[in-house]
């Protein structure tokens, strides 16, 4: 292949990568010669160099080490947000057909391998992904005669949740997400979010977001976080450093008809002091406009014993202001049951312990223990209301403690089967006070690896402490993740 039709064919990959035109460094490639702006624009790129007398010698035949050498450099520089499919296409045979030369030149070939991956995974500037999931669940009870599963009769089938992802890289600093839902039963915006990579390797991100410290520590597994997990409209700030990160938020709340605007603040600092032992501190403080401020912070910390056994804690520490005077709940009827209590600094601390299947061979076991101050809450949901009814609530102070125990068995790509347990020790006595338990057993095909079917049942004994609180469901997932 002559030099100069090699180059064109180049030129076409990473023009679009070109900054603006820069003059032509070769002496024997004339400004008016038709290759002369290809040329000149993988030289300003560094994609291509002449020979030390300053000339191309673009007539002469180009080798195969040339030509593989061309290709490395072109890949480095490549715009990935503008690149055609046919671009892409192209690139990927290149690799394929100049491997050998490649290896032999020194260039990782499977680090370019990783780069076309990343030029076809942006391809077009948008990444689109997303998520379905449907469930039919059939409930002993029906709704509003002591059902806690369903939302009308005692049968639901519901589109429990619709996601679509869109993700589109501006430039090599700007990202922009956005995410379209399910919000209370209407399309809405969920997420819209721009990320962006400041001076000192600091990330920032601005707009609705959502953090999640408590899964950035593995501090839970069933529903959902006790504090994180929570969308967000404001700033979100991250920095590495070597043993670890440092984040920190500020977003606000605008809810004019409970009177209830406010400043939320976060921070955060993790330690990872060596491959088994990781540490950190977080605290966050909401400064209610019209009310009593509130604010927990909390320290956890973990060692992994190896690779399939760990243990996790953490201690929690509430400020509930005079906002832990009263505080009621719905009990089976509806009706607003108050607890009066004068204290408004409630802690708890939990312990787990995780251990992966590959240990034990035949199944995983996460198990959690927490012991709970009265007063204490959730500011999400109930960390273990997974199936749609309340097991514990987020009125965690209900409880002395809880135990958690989930099993999982993984028997082949397709099939697994699972089991979990709770039992929550009621705190207050009373004829219509017990304490709460609830099992689930399961049952997970992968009928391809995108969607999948999930069969269980689920039991529930005394919700929220309230005696005779019970139902019971049969549950049907069809889920697919695109």
């Amino acid at each position: 292949m002559k030099k100069i039709l090699a180059l064109v064919a180049v030129a076409v990959l990473v023009a679009f990568a070109a900054p603006a035109f820069a003059a032509n460094p070769f002496m024997d490639v004339p400004m008016n010669h038709w290759a002369y702006d290809a040329v000149g624009q993988l030289a300003s790129r560094g994609v291509v160099s002449g020979y030390p007398d300053g000339s191309y010698k673009g007539n002469q035949p180009m080798t195969r080490y040339e030509m593989a050498s061309l290709v490395a450099r072109a890949l480095a520089v490549v715009d990935m947000n503008k690149a055609s499919k046919q671009d892409v296409e192209m690139l990927k045979k290149l690799v394929v057909e100049f491997k050998d030369e490649l290896d032999a030149l020194g260039v990782k070939v499977d680090k370019l391998d990783s780069r076309v991956a990343v030029l076809e995974e942006n391809l077009g500037g948008w990444k689109f992904w997303g998520e379905f999931r449907f469930d039919a669940k059939f409930a002993d009870e029906e709704a509003g005669k002591g059902g806690l599963y369903t939302t009308g009769s005692d049968t639901d089938f519901d589109l429990n949740r619709y996601r679509i992802w869109m993700r589109k890289k501006v430039d090599d600093k700007v990202t922009f997400t956005a995410r379209l839902g399910n919000s209370d039963g209407n399309v809405a915006w969920q997420r819209y979010y721009i990320d962006v990579a400041m001076p000192w390797d600091i990330s920032m991100t601005a707009g609705q977001y959502i953090f999640d410290w408590e899964d950035d520590d593995a501090l839970y597994t069933d529903n959902d976080a006790r504090f994180t997990d929570r969308g967000q409209k404001g700033f979100y700030f991250d920095k590495a450093f070597s043993m670890g990160n440092f984040a920190a938020y500020v977003s606000r709340v605008d809810d004019k008809e409970d009177a209830k605007d406010f400043y939320e603040f976060g921070a955060r600092a993790k330690f990872n002091f060596n491959e088994k032992f990781w540490m950190s501190g977080n605290y966050i403080k909401k400064d209610i406009d019209l009310n009593e401020d509130e604010s927990v912070w909390w320290a956890a910390l973990g060692v992994n014993f190896n690779e399939n056994w760990a243990v996790r804690g953490a201690y929690y520490q509430m400020d509930l202001g005079t906002a832990a005077l009263s505080y009621t709940i719905k009990n089976k009827a509806g009706e607003k049951v108050d607890f009066n209590s004068t204290k408004d600094d409630p802690a708890a601390w939990q312990v787990i312990l995780d251990v992966k299947q590959e240990a034990l061979g035949f199944t995983s076991v996460w198990a959690e223990y927490m012991d709970i101050d009265e007063n204490f809450r959730a500011w999400t949901d109930g960390p273990w209301d997974n199936y749609g009814a309340k097991v514990t609530g987020e009125y965690l102070g209900l409880y002395d403690n809880v135990l958690f125990v989930k099993l999982n068995q993984k028997w082949s790509d397709k099939w697994s089967t699972f089991q979990r347990y709770l039992s929550g020790s009621a705190r207050y006595d009373g004829i219509n006070v017990d304490d709460t338990t609830n099992w689930t057993v399961g049952v997970k095909y992968y009928y391809t690896p995108a969607l999948s079917f999930e069969l269980l049942y689920d039991k529930i004994e005394n919700s929220q402490t309230e005696k005779g609180a019970d139902d019971n469901v049969i549950r049907l997932r069809t889920h697919v993740v695109f």
